[in-house]
C-alpha cells in the first residue's frame, strides 16, 4: 500500500530577508520542523526569489549534491573551481560539493527579480571531488510528457549526481495524464507542483503544493488545469 505525505504550499517555512524571499519545504536555516527534515535523500527544497541587483555572497558547502532550477530571470554563479556562468530559465545546474567548495550566486539585472528552486540531495558517497555542470533543456521535451532532467548516469539525459535519483519536469495541458514508473526499488517520489492543479492518483495538488509517495512502483498524474510540475525520485534511506 502506497505511503504518502502532503505539504500544502501555505504550510512551508518562510523567510523574507528583504532582498531574498524564500519558502522552505523542509527545515532550513532558521526554519526548523522536526516533522519536515527531509524526504528520503531529498534534504532541501527552497523556492527562492532574489531581488534585482542582489545575491548570495561567497559561502561553503560540502558533501551535498546541489541542484538549481531557474524559473525566471538570470542568476550569475561563481565558485572556487573557477567557474563563472549565468543560469536562466530553461537551464539546470548541478554541483557535487564533495570535499568542499565555495560559491556565490548573484542577480546582476538591475530591474528583474530572479526566481529559482534550490534543491539539496544527500550523496551516496562522501568526499568526492567537487564538480560543476550546467545544461540548457529543451522546453518542448516536457510538453504533455515527462522530460528527464537528472539521473545517476552521466550518459543519460539531463545532468547527473552521486545518488540513485531521477528528476523529471512536465508541462501538461488540461486533461493530459501519464503514468510514472519508479526506476529503483526502495525509492520514493516527491512531486512539487509549480503551477496549475494536478491530481496524483486521487490527491489534488494546487500551485506550490508538495506531495511525497513511496512504497509503490507507479502512480498516475493528471493535469486538472494547464500545469507544470517537478518529480524528484530519490532513495528513501531505509
Amino acid at each position: 500500500m502506497a505511503q504518502t505525505v502532503l505539504h500544502k504550499a501555505e504550510t512551508r517555512g518562510h523567510a523574507n530577508h528583504g532582498w531574498l524571499n524564500s519558502y522552505h519545504t523542509f527545515s532550513f536555516a532558521n526554519y526548523y520542523n522536526p516533522e519536515r527534515m527531509h524526504f528520503g535523500a531529498l534534504r532541501v527544497l527552497n523556492d527562492d526569489t532574489v531581488d534585482a541587483g542582489m545575491g548570495f555572497g561567497k559561502h561553503p558547502h560540502d558533501n551535498m549534491e546541489i541542484i538549481s532550477i531557474p524559473l525566471e530571470g538570470d542568476l550569475e554563479h561563481k565558485d572556487s573551481m573557477n567557474n563563472v556562468a549565468v543560469i536562466k530559465n530553461g537551464d539546470i545546474q548541478v554541483m557535487s560539493a564533495g570535499t568542499g567548495i565555495f560559491h556565490s550566486e548573484y542577480n546582476k539585472d538591475r530591474e528583474q527579480r530572479v526566481k529559482f528552486l534550490q534543491i539539496w540531495v544527500f550523496p551516496d558517497k562522501k568526499n568526492v571531488d567537487p564538480r560543476y555542470d550546467q545544461i540548457t533543456l529543451n522546453a518542448d521535451d516536457r510538453h504533455n510528457k515527462l522530460q528527464q532532467i537528472l539521473s545517476p548516469n552521466p550518459e543519460d539525459e539531463g545532468v547527473w549526481i552521486h545518488q540513485n535519483a531521477w528528476f523529471h519536469l512536465g508541462k501538461f495541458d488540461k486533461g493530459i495524464s501519464t503514468e510514472y514508473n519508479l526506476k529503483a526499488k526502495g525509492n520514493g517520489v516527491y512531486i512539487f507542483n509549480l503551477s496549475g492543479d494536478i491530481k496524483v492518483n486521487d490527491q489534488i495538488l494546487n500551485t506550490r503544493d508538495g506531495y511525497g509517495i513511496w512504497d509503490t512502483d507507479k502512480f498516475t498524474i493528471t493535469a486538472e488545469t494547464d500545469a507544470e510540475f517537478l518529480l524528484m525520485e530519490v532513495p528513501m534511506l531505509g
